[in-house]
């Protein structure tokens, strides 16, 4: 029977840095990944400043400026056709003022090579975690699948479900949460960018729709809100109303109205926002989407995944290098994430009432205004404020920084 100390599934961010972090510690960790790779497209992108601080700790940082990638750095609004710069993040505190724009494989693609690096780290690929194990009410590993079809189990003094808002292992350990209705689902989708376009972060409202433009070099990401649960019928219509109405706002997209050829083009994510009220069982422990779900508002996602990953791996390397893991341990991990969970789970939902649900239906238009909305024009005016929601998003509540034992000099 297959054994280890640490077994993490999942791949994705948490699961990759938590992996990375534990084998720098000494500690044996397997993480299984379900996908042949890490590719696949419309996942979260954007890195913050504060895992740009935790690869420079990590002795990544001059490794990642090498892969391809755009830096916002200004936040922009289309007012009338015209341009107004919003926010700033030039006036961020620390080395990155920027928001990093680097597909999640590229970025997953390095972590995973350094983790590798480590002779007690193990990667899994094509390996599904399916079930938990349990021995006396403890878990004590999980039952796997792989692509080809051959099933098995893995024991392990800890597993750590990092297997995102859809966890099997979540699901499995029936553990409590919380729920909150979102007002919106998001479709991704592309659209080809010239030279001549702005570049940065655009925000959009057109009366009936809202969304952002994320400039990754010679194609806009796009994320385009619509009401919760209207995707089956918006797309009896044609697939080219959506660029025109974003035109409408932004009118350098007018030559590109056609861009898309099909509704297979347009990705659905369908939106959730819900945390664990406890994130781990005596042997299980959940971070990242499998421990709080968390809306695309503000990009934050990823960034709070990693830094579960750091945390988690500062706390427990120790009680797992030595066998003596409690459940305790894993309480700590759960004490120290839930704060910069809660407040930015607050933010996200104060959001969705103030913002995105009027924009979605009619109450925020930008389009025929000639100024800046009210709000955003004050915010401008007053340096406190006009710093204090780029410092929110970019930077976050309680950042974390990589434990000693896993640092290195580039």
């Amino acid at each position: 029977m297959e054994r280890t100390t640490c077994l993490i599934a999942g791949g994705g961010p948490a699961g990759i840095v938590l992996g990375l972090l534990l084998a720098r510690g000494g500690v044996d960790v397997t993480v299984l990944e379900k996908h042949k790779d890490f590719l696949r497209d419309f996942r979260g992108d954007t890195v913050h400043p504060t895992t740009l601080d935790l690869l420079d700790e990590l002795g990544l940082g001059a490794e990642f400026a090498k892969l391809p990638q755009r830096r916002v750095e200004t936040i922009l609004l289309p007012v009338n056709g015209a341009l107004g710069t919003a926010f700033e993040l030039r006036n961020l505190p620390g080395k990155h003022k920027y928001i990093a724009m680097v597909p999640q494989w590229d970025l997953l693609d390095l972590l995973a090579r350094n983790a590798e690096q480590e002779p007690s780290f193990h990667l899994r690929m094509n390996t599904e975690a399916t079930d938990l194990i349990r021995d006396d009410g403890r878990v004590v590993g999980i039952a796997y699948r792989t692509s080809s079809g051959e099933t098995g189990e893995i024991r392990a003094d800890l597993t750590v479900a990092c297997d995102g808002r859809g966890s099997v292992l979540r699901a499995a350990a029936g553990l409590p949460s919380v729920t909150w209705t979102t007002p919106m689902d998001v479709w991704w989708f592309r659209l080809p960018r010239t030279e001549i376009d702005p570049a940065g972060a655009v925000p959009f409202a057109t009366g009936d729709r809202a969304g952002v433009m994320l400039d990754r070099g010679d194609y806009w990401q796009v994320a385009l809100l619509i009401a919760k649960g209207t995707d089956a019928a918006a797309r009896r219509n044609p697939v080219g109303d959506i660029v025109r109405g974003i035109a409408r706002v932004a009118p350098w997209l007018g030559d590109r109205v056609d861009a898309l050829s099909g509704w297979d083009e347009v990705k659905l994510l369908d939106v959730k926002l819900d945390r664990l009220r406890r994130w781990y069982t005596d042997g299980l422990l959940c971070l990242g989407d499998a421990a709080h779900a968390m809306s695309p508002v503000g990009g934050v996602g990823i960034n709070l995944a990693v830094q579960d990953a750091v945390a988690a791996a500062r706390i427990l390397a120790g009680p797992l290098r030595s066998g003596s893991v409690r459940t305790e341990d894993l309480a700590r991990v759960q004490r120290r994430r839930m704060y910069p969970t809660v407040a930015t789970q607050a933010m996200q939902r104060l959001l969705h009432d103030r913002v995105i649900e009027p924009a979605l239906y009619g109450r925020i238009n930008l389009t025929g205004r000639t100024t800046l909305p009210p709000a955003i024009a004050v915010l401008r005016r007053i340096p406190v404020l006009r710093t204090a929601p780029p410092f929110v998003v970019a930077r976050g509540f309680l950042p974390e920084h990589a434990p000693e034992f896993a640092r290195r000099t580039a």
